[in-house]
């Protein structure tokens, strides 16, 4: 199965680039027809996680994927679920 994977620990202060890459990675995977794509916003204090979890819940960007998941075991990571 093919993955993509944003790490986001580089830009974490840097707003509009945020949504920029996030946008990317997103039209990627459906693009190429990945199914899974891994966003890594960190641990933190969880106001990266909220602010990518709000990019996710869009109507135009929740429309292109399946499902979000929330990695249980590594509160910084989240995993997008794509049906092609």
């Amino acid at each position: 199965m093919a993955k993509l994977k944003l790490d986001l620990h580089d830009i974490y202060n840097r707003g509009g680039k945020i949504d920029t890459e996030l946008n990317r990675i997103i039209q990627e995977a459906v693009d190429k027809r990945i199914a899974l794509v891994e966003i890594i916003p960190g641990k933190g204090s969880g106001q990266l996680k909220k602010r990518v979890l709000r990019f996710l819940n869009q109507s135009h960007i929740r429309a292109l994927y399946h499902r979000v998941e929330k990695d249980d075991r590594n509160f910084g990571r989240i995993f997008v679920h794509f049906r092609h």
